[in-house]
């Protein structure tokens, strides 16, 4: 990445909403797992240990922000989402496999869109300012 453009990707995560944040964090997330499938297809083993590597501290992140006081049963039940998602980016490294990548790309995707409507619907209701 040119040093440019490095400037306005970490201007646009300081200046984002949380709302904002969380949907590049699966947006990151998603890239990776993407990126370790392609280095899976190309015999590029250290490609695909940096990928997991990267979308499994993505899920860690997700994991730590869940705020169980607030968010009850849904913060619970996208722990254990994670906790899935993170096991079986384990298996995919130790295996050397795609499918359970498929398996969190899936998944990701899927919250990712339902996050984007929220964050969306959020943001009308002026819900989410700033961090």
């Amino acid at each position: 990445m040119t040093y440019g453009a490095n400037n306005y990707k970490q201007m646009s995560i300081k200046t984002a909403s949380r709302g904002q944040i969380l949907l590049m964090l699966y947006e990151g997330a998603i890239q990776n797992v993407k990126k370790a499938t392609s280095a899976i297809d190309k015999k590029d083993l250290a490609a695909k240990g940096v990928h997991i590597g990267k979308a499994h501290d993505i899920i860690n992140e997700l994991t730590n922000t869940l705020n169980f006081e607030v968010g009850g049963d849904i913060a619970r039940n996208l722990e254990r989402l994670y906790n899935f998602m993170a096991e079986q980016l384990v298996k995919a490294n130790m295996e050397n496999s795609k499918e359970p990548l498929q398996s969190v790309l899936k998944l990701l995707e899927t919250l990712l869109e339902g996050w984007r409507v929220a964050v969306t619907q959020a943001q009308k209701n002026g819900e989410l300012e700033g961090k």
